[in-house]
Parts: structure tokens; sequence; C-alpha cells
């Protein structure tokens, strides 16, 4: 039974065969979204390690903020890309939870984020979210929640204006761009409550800012934020 299910498997793998979504190599048995090697030479940062790091830096000022980090640099034509490109563009949601994942396993060796309750994702406008189908930082955020073994709200923070992209805006343009745009519901359930703010990427940070300060003026214990990649 056991020769048979393995033999499917491996037919099936030749015939659909399942690619790295990093460097687009064919995965071996075992690896799953992301291959061996590329896990190995990812451009981690060790953020989750260092109070000062170029994210919570980069925040200093803006808000109060308990800590803040991400787990890879970004830069275009990279691997990271790839996955970044992969989660929101392709529809491989599954790279979204194994890569919340990988952040969950870092963030369990800082006492920074030790007393998590809630990890919320980034919420997207629901005109977007109609044309892409979903939220690939919700994902992240689920990835993430069920390493750390705590709760993700998907209902607590939504996005009441669609903005422009952000890409090719200078700093204070993104941040005119995105105020009154994030509003808080369900407020009850985050009374003194240490939240977990979730991202893909940070640019500016423009849009973690707009998000953070609505939490943090709706009764909120404690602010932190955890993005996949910093784009310097």
């Amino acid at each position: 039974m056991f020769a048979l299910k393995r033999y499917t498997e491996d037919l099936i793998n030749l015939l659909f065969p399942d690619l790295c979504n990093g460097c687009g190599n064919l995965l071996y048995r075992g690896e799953k979204n992301i291959c061996t090697k590329c896990l190995y030479d990812l451009p981690y940062t060790d953020f989750h390690l260092y109070e000062d790091n170029l994210v919570a830096k980069q925040l200093w000022g803006r808000m109060p903020v308990n800590a803040a980090m991400a787990m890879l640099y970004f830069k275009k034509g990279t691997k990271v890309q790839n996955l970044i490109h992969s989660l929101k563009y392709k529809g491989k949601t599954e790279v979204g939870l194994t890569l919340g994942k990988l952040l969950a396993n870092r963030l369990l060796k800082s006492e920074m984020y030790a007393d998590i309750d809630l990890v919320i994702p980034v919420p997207l406008h629901e005109k977007k979210l109609r044309q892409r189908g979903y939220n690939q930082s919700e994902y992240i955020a689920t990835g993430l929640a069920e390493g750390l073994g705590v709760a993700v709200g998907t209902k607590n923070l939504t996005r009441n204006k669609s903005t422009e992209s952000q890409t090719k805006k200078a700093r204070y343009t993104r941040y005119e761009n995105m105020q009154d745009v994030f509003s808080v519901k369900n407020k009850t359930d985050l009374l003194n409550k240490h939240i977990l703010l979730v991202d893909d990427v940070i640019t500016t940070g423009a849009t973690l800012e707009a998000c953070g300060n609505v939490l943090i003026n709706n009764g909120i214990k404690k602010l932190s934020i955890a993005a996949v990649a910093f784009a310097e």
C-alpha cells in the first residue's frame, strides 16, 4: 500500500513537477514550497535579536512600538522577490503560510515578542481583495500565529479606502496617502492586548504607521511589528 502511494506521488510529480518558489528548481521529496538550498541561502536579517535594527529605527518617532523586525532583505531580481511575487500574484498562498512559520521560529527566540496576544495582518480594501481573491498578509499572519500558538484576528482592522500604489511615491506623499485609511472593529477584542501587526514587505513604513496608530488609539496595551522582508 505504501509503495503504491509513493508510486502515485512520483507519477504526479513527474507530470506536474513541484517547483521551488524561490529559485524555480525542482523540489525534492520532503521539501515544500521552498527548497532546502534557498532556505539556507536567503538573506536573513536577524533583526529579531536587536531592538535598534533598521526597521525599528525607521519607525522611531512615528508611533510607540515595542519591537519591529523583518526577516529578509528585499531586492529586485532576487529569490526574495520571487517568493513575494508567487504569494501576491500567482496564487501560491501556501508560500505565505511557510514564510509565516519561518517568521515564528525567529520570534520565538526573542524576548521582545514573548507575550503576543493577537496577530493582525495589514488588511486589503474590499476592491483589491475581490481582484486578488485573498490577502497575502493574512496567510503570513496565519502561519505566524500558528507557530506562536496564538490567535489571528482578520476582522479587527479594516481598510476603508482604496489607495494608489505606494511603490513609487516619496515618503511624505505615502504618509499623506494613508491618512484615515484604516479603522478598528470589535475594539473590545483589542483592549489591553499585545498586538503583533504583520505585513509582507516594509518600504517606508507608511502603511504600518497608519495601521499602528489606529490600533494604539483604540486601547491596545502594546504594539509590535513583523514582516517577511525589508526593502532598504
